[in-house]
């Protein structure tokens, strides 16, 4: 194969590696409109419903790729069963938090814990894996942290909505590492574990008379269903794309979603923004930039990691 093939068969990649990842991002920033359309619906049983609709979605794309194999193997080894049971549920809790945050109109603040997520894993990969940090990367998480204190102060407590969300994710990012297993076999093997209490608690629902699946509405009972194409969809898109593009890519990428968010949040739910939140978010925009001119500098130039949300 000549350089010019070469060259072009990598460009190809990366267009259709971008465009993937593109379509996770945009359906990700869209999310919000789905969870306040099930927000009249029980966190819990959304959250079942997510968890077990997902499961023949991921199981339909792992026979389509043909990794039916190493998902057997993974079945047989208790290791990565238990690591994939830790990440399992560090995702459960982020899942829940946006649920909630989004039901109670705390939108901005789930915008704010994922423009948040990159810096954090920045310093977990400092303190955890050693890496090392440059100026700007400092700096930026140091603009990050000051972002915090001011919402602190303004609100008298933590945003701890924004800041459970982007450290859950981080752990599981970096958790999610450590399974020796692609990305659509690793949520498989995610959701398969957490479907067995979740498909539990579902029938409990049914049994008891409680659910909204079947004793509801016909309109219930498709948003429900709907609640699988949507997690796993995404989360899909995203873990083939990212295969095919450059950390750095990915990394300026990641801000499409908690963008749209952040503007759905204001402008469509009419979630307020004022004076102090706007300073907050600029430092937070200031430092992402700061971050992402780190990354451009040639920096992280090795293929993406996969992540989940």
């Amino acid at each position: 194969m000549t350089t010019q093939a070469i060259q072009l068969e990598a460009d190809s990649k990366a267009r259709r590696g971008f465009l993937l990842a593109l379509g996770a991002y945009l359906l990700w920033g869209l999310l919000p409109f789905y969870m306040k359309a099930v927000a009249h619906l029980p966190l819990a049983e959304v959250i079942a419903h997510r968890i077990v609709w997902s499961v023949p979605i991921a199981a339909a794309v792992l026979v389509w790729a043909g990794r039916t194999a190493d998902f057997k193997a993974a079945l047989r080894s208790p290791r990565i069963i238990s690591m994939a049971a830790l990440t399992a549920a560090l995702i459960s809790v982020n899942w829940g938090i946006y649920v909630w945050a989004i039901a109670v109109d705390r939108t901005i603040e789930t915008a704010l814990g994922y423009y948040i997520n990159p810096l954090v894993s920045v310093v977990v990969g400092a303190l955890l894996l050693g890496e090392r940090l440059d100026r700007l990367q400092v700096a930026a998480v140091v603009l990050a942290a000051i972002a915090v204190a001011v919402l602190t102060i303004d609100a008298g407590k933590l945003p701890w909505v924004s800041l459970v969300l982007a450290f859950s994710f981080a752990a599981y990012a970096f958790f999610r590492k450590t399974l020796p297993i692609g990305p659509s076999q690793g949520f498989l093997l995610e959701v398969l574990l957490l479907s067995v209490p979740a498909l539990g608690y579902i029938i409990f629902l049914i049994v008891t008379g409680q659910d909204h699946f079947v004793s509801s509405s016909l309109n219930d009972t498709a948003l429900l269903i709907g609640c699988g194409p949507i997690t796993a969809i995404p989360l899909l898109l995203f873990a083939f794309g990212a295969k095919l593009l450059r950390l750095s890519t990915i990394g300026i990428m990641q801000y499409i979603a908690p963008t749209i968010v952040f503007l759905i949040a204001v402008l469509i739910f009419g979630e307020p923004f004022g004076s102090i939140q706007a300073i907050a978010f600029g430092l937070i925009w200031t430092a992402l930039a700061m971050y992402s001119w780190s990354m451009f500098r040639g920096r992280e130039i090795r293929p993406a990691a996969t992540a989940a949300r």
